[in-house]
C-alpha cells in the first residue's frame, strides 16, 4: 500500500463527488476525521462489525452487474461497522493531505512501527483508544494519528488496508455528495 497513491485517489474521488467545491479550514477537515472516529465508537457500542467472507462471496457470485453487486454487498456486510468507520477516518486524513499536497511518510506502514503503536491499546477500552487518537488529531499530530489508527486496527485484528481499499472503491461508486450531504 502506497499512502501517497491512496492520498491522490482519496482526494480525486472527493473532488469528483463535490466535496472540494468550497474551501474549508484545517479544523473543518479534521473535525470530519473526528466524526468518523465517533461513528466507529457508535458502531462498537452497537457491536457492528464487518462480515468479510459473506461480502467476498456475494460479489463473486454476481458478475452481470458487478458495480451494483459491490454496492449492495458493501451496504449489507461492511457499511457503518467499526472497520468501515476506521477506514473512513484514514481516508479523510488522506484527503486532507491531498488538499494541501502533503507527502506522506511510508513509516505508517512498517509492521514494526504499527505493532509498537498497537501495544498502547493493550489495557484500554475502545472509547479510551478512540479518545487517544482524537487527541492526536486535535493536536495536529496527523502522522501520529495515522499510526494510532493502524495500531488500533492491528490490536483489534482488523485488516485496515483491506477495509481502506474496499471503502475507497465504494466511495468511487457513490453518487455526487452521496445524494444529499451538505459537506
Amino acid at each position: 500500500m502506497n499512502l501517497n497513491e491512496l492520498r491522490d485517489r482519496a482526494y480525486k474521488t472527493a473532488c469528483e463527488h463535490g466535496w472540494h467545491e468550497e474551501e474549508y479550514s484545517n479544523e473543518h477537515y479534521l473535525c470530519l476525521v473526528i466524526s468518523e472516529l465517533m461513528e466507529a465508537l457508535e458502531a462498537d457500542r452497537k457491536r457492528m462489525h464487518a462480515f468479510r467472507n459473506p461480502f467476498e462471496d456475494f460479489i463473486s457470485r454476481f458478475t452481470k452487474d458487478p458495480e451494483h453487486a459491490y454496492k449492495v454487498a458493501f451496504d449489507e456486510y461492511i457499511k457503518d461497522t467499526v472497520e468501515d468507520e476506521l477506514a473512513d477516518a484514514v481516508i479523510r486524513l488522506l484527503d486532507w493531505h491531498g488538499v494541501y499536497g502533503i507527502q506522506l511518510d511510508g513509516s505508517c506502514l512498517e509492521y514494526e512501527v504499527i505493532e509498537e503503536y498497537s501495544r498502547i491499546y493493550k489495557d484500554k477500552t475502545f472509547t479510551e483508544s478512540v479518545f487517544n487518537i482524537v487527541a492526536s488529531v486535535i493536536s495536529f499530530e496527523i502522522q501520529v494519528a495515522f499510526l494510532k489508527i493502524f495500531g488500533l486496527a492491528m490490536h483489534l485484528g482488523i485488516d485496515i488496508h483491506w477495509h481502506i481499499e474496499k471503502k475507497m472503491r465504494y466511495n468511487e461508486l457513490r453518487s455526487y455528495k452521496h445524494g444529499n450531504k451538505k459537506y
